[in-house]
């Protein structure tokens, strides 16, 4: 058991953990932040706007500050964006304040399920393929350094399959944990 107040979802593109954590927040009770929407409401711009006047480096700022700022909350589930684990300090953060989970997928399940898809940046390249299989490549081994769990979403699995197995492995895995407590609470 790995007692955390939270539970970040973690993985590629396409993996569902937007649909999962909803439907597993719901379940168990807890807020629900999906951290590129979060980024969206913050900045009053889509994604692929902030991409195309910041670039790559200027959005991966602006998601390690508001990942830093969520994955200090007690009582959410978090989906992050694929590349939220790029930064190591990121990685330090939802592995030291959270129960990180992998929701591992192949690059088919991401082609099927990203067919039509057009507002992801990343994704704009002639061969969809190259690039997921490119990104995979950088990514795949971070995921797996902070995941506590790992979970398969298979090439036949919906979002509910996938969440009531996520459900079940919590509740032998995951010991929810009280927030700690502040200084101002600890007076």
């Amino acid at each position: 058991m790995n007692p955390a107040p939270s539970l970040f979802l973690i993985g590629p593109m396409g993996a569902g953990k937007t649909t999962v954590g909803r439907r597993v927040a719901a379940q168990l009770g807890l807020a629900f932040v999906d951290l590129d929407h979060a980024i969206e409401e913050r900045s009053g711009a889509a994604v692929a706007l902030i991409f195309e006047l910041d670039g790559e480096a200027g959005f991966r700022k602006r998601e390690s500050e508001l990942l830093d700022e969520l994955s200090a909350r007690p009582g959410i589930v978090l989906s992050t964006g694929g590349g939220a684990v790029l930064a190591p300090e990121s990685r330090r953060r939802l592995h030291e304040r959270g129960y990180v989970v992998y929701l591992e997928t192949t690059i088919e399940q991401q082609l099927r399920r990203l067919a039509h898809d057009h507002k992801r940046p990343l994704l704009a390249a002639p061969d969809r393929r190259a690039r997921l299989q490119k990104l995979a490549a950088e990514r795949e081994p971070l995921y797996r350094e902070i995941a506590d769990l790992i979970v398969p979403t298979g090439l036949n699995a919906n979002s509910g399959a996938v969440a009531r197995r996520l459900i079940d492995e919590l509740g032998v895995r995951w010991q929810r944990a009280a927030a700690p407590a502040t200084a101002e609470h600890a007076a």
